[in-house]
């Protein structure tokens, strides 16, 4: 069997590093077939099989999206501790501690995270963040308005989109059951930017 890809096969390819780049998560298979016009979900993994005999990902079944893209050969993994929990619906206490570490595939986010969280709640189910994800946060403190952030007010953490306004900064959930948190510069202290996530297929 030739490793030559076929046109569809790369523009399957393509599509996977745009998702990535765009949302800092690898697409479903229904987001590839739906993205593609394929009629069924079995198009997009015949596509992803190829892909993956070929060389250019490796399809992580015990993960959901868990396509990880293996340009330059990078195949291996890294160790990136879990931080407690944030929460995704009002802000709780955060907690310092690791709990465990986890084997993060490199090439499975666009950027390497400095730290995963758990998420707590469904204030952000609206852009794919939900109960129980765990997010992958590169350590920052600034962001730009738009961004996904941790975000932390006193002694507490919240992941929420930045919105930065003339009439101040508002940290804004994507679930209309929740309202938007407003803060003060001299309250908010940027954690991290928000680079991707994972189903945790392990939740201890």
């Amino acid at each position: 069997m030739s490793d030559i890809l076929t046109d569809r096969q790369r523009e399957v390819l393509e599509c996977i590093r745009q998702h990535l780049q765009e949302t800092g998560m690898a697409p479903t298979r229904a987001e590839i077939a739906e993205l593609m016009g394929f009629q069924s979900k079995n198009a997009a993994s015949d596509h992803l099989r190829a892909l993956e005999r070929k060389g250019h990902i490796r399809i992580h079944n015990d993960r959901s999206r868990g396509i990880q893209l293996l340009d330059n050969e990078n195949v291996n993994e890294d160790e990136v501790p879990l931080l407690g929990k944030v929460a995704a619906g009002l802000p709780i206490e955060a907690i310092e501690n690791i709990e465990r570490s986890i084997a993060v595939p490199q090439g499975l986010f666009r950027q390497r995270p400095t730290y995963m969280l758990r998420v707590q709640g469904d204030s952000m189910k609206d852009v794919g963040i939900l109960d129980g994800d765990l997010i992958a946060v590169r350590k920052s403190n600034m962001a730009r308005s738009g961004q996904i952030v941790v975000a932390r007010i006193d002694d507490e953490v919240t992941v929420k989109t930045l919105r930065m306004e003339k009439s101040g900064i508002l940290l804004m959930p994507a679930n209309d059951a929740y309202e938007p948190i407003r803060v003060s510069p001299d309250e908010l202290v940027i954690e991290g930017i928000f680079i991707g996530l994972i189903r945790d297929a392990d939740p201890r």
